[in-house]
């Protein structure tokens, strides 16, 4: 049974090195599923990915990343054997393509940096993907590659983002890079994210290998502004008769704002939101309470909502089954010989 052009199951998403996905049009009806190798047309020739995703996911898939089925490139076949190992030979190829495409770069003094290559299955073409800071002329390095690899060029800019996607690598979470993985847009992260979690800005911490941002800053923004719609502004100073407080920090999910006097910016007063609101309404109607000590119902201590563990690590320590050999009896002290006892001879045995 044929499949129509407009139903979801006659296009699939084709991976192919990497990030890389496209999507496909098998208006063949091969049975595809998820994992097959196929050769797909490309320009020129044809170009062999692996399916990751068929069946009426394809179109979910398609309405998020609001793309349309007209004009996709079709499936050609499943993949052979022949095809298969035309296609292996091709990516052993790719890291002596960047090494040489490098050298003939840096003899050209072109200020570029070729991260990845990435050669059609077919064998016939080779993506150079780099990244540059400025407009690069590279006529002269497509000519000599060109003559050289006797393949077809292509170069393609990619930003900071793209290339730590197709190099890949580990996160401070353990996890693998959610742009090498999973994540296919990159969204704009800014420093404002961060201040509404209430994290430092600390370069160091908030970038990710890429040297930018880390796109997971904005995984959980939305819940910290939907939380933060009934906090004050931290500019509004709360006035006392003892003095003016400024705001020092906010624990959100709490609902507690610290804040402390103009001459004692060491001491924290931990005050409940409610209790904030309440002052900030008496400063608007002129009134000022005595002071803060007496509105900080709860005393809140940074680790005093945190739950307590045992100490696993100490538990699990490797020298633990050795702690019992170096203990020493009870009575025996260091640097004493125990006194041995007069052995009987065999003689004065049998005597007895």
């Amino acid at each position: 049974m044929e499949h129509l052009a407009g139903d979801s199951t006659a296009v699939v998403e084709v991976r192919f090195k990497h990030t890389r996905k496209e999507f496909y049009l098998n208006s063949d009806g091969l049975q595809l599923v998820q994992g097959d190798a196929v050769a797909v047309e490309a320009s020129p020739g044809h170009d062999i990915g692996v399916v990751s995703l068929s069946g009426p996911l394809v179109k979910m898939q398609l309405q998020r990343l609001k793309q349309s089925e007209d004009g996709l490139k079709k499936v050609f076949r499943k993949a052979s054997p022949a095809d298969v190992d035309r296609w292996k030979e091709a990516m052993d190829k790719e890291d002596q393509y960047r090494l040489q495409a490098r050298e003939v770069a840096a003899g050209l003094k072109l200020k570029m940096k070729i991260s990845d290559v990435e050669c059609q299955g077919d064998g016939s073409k080779a993506t150079f993907y780099y990244t540059a800071d400025d407009r690069i002329d590279f006529r002269e390095l497509i000519k000599i590659l060109a003559r050289d690899l006797r393949v077809k060029i292509e170069m393609r800019q990619i930003g900071l983002r793209q290339e730590a996607a197709r190099l890949g690598g580990l996160g401070v979470c353990g996890r693998e890079l959610c742009c090498s993985s999973w994540l296919r847009d990159f969204r704009t992260v800014s420093t404002a994210a961060a201040r509404y979690q209430q994290l430092s800005i600390n370069p160091q911490k908030l970038a990710g290998q890429c040297g930018k941002l880390k796109c997971c800053l904005n995984y959980e923004l939305d819940s910290y502004m939907d939380a933060l719609k009934g906090f004050p502004s931290n500019s509004i100073k709360l006035k006392t008769k003892q003095g003016n407080a400024f705001h020092q920090k906010t624990d959100i999910f709490r609902k507690v704002i610290y804040y402390s006097y103009s001459e004692r910016p060491d001491v924290f007063l931990p005050l409940p939101l409610s209790r904030v609101i309440e002052i900030i309404e008496m400063n608007k109607k002129g009134e000022m309470p005595e002071n803060l000590e007496d509105l900080v119902l709860v005393q809140v201590k940074d680790d005093a909502a945190l739950p307590t563990f045992s100490n696993v690590i100490e538990q699990d320590a490797l020298d633990r089954f050795d702690s019992k050999k170096n203990k020493r009896k009870p009575g025996r002290k260091s640097g004493r010989r125990r006194p041995q006892r007069p052995q009987k001879s065999a003689q004065n045995g049998m005597e007895n």
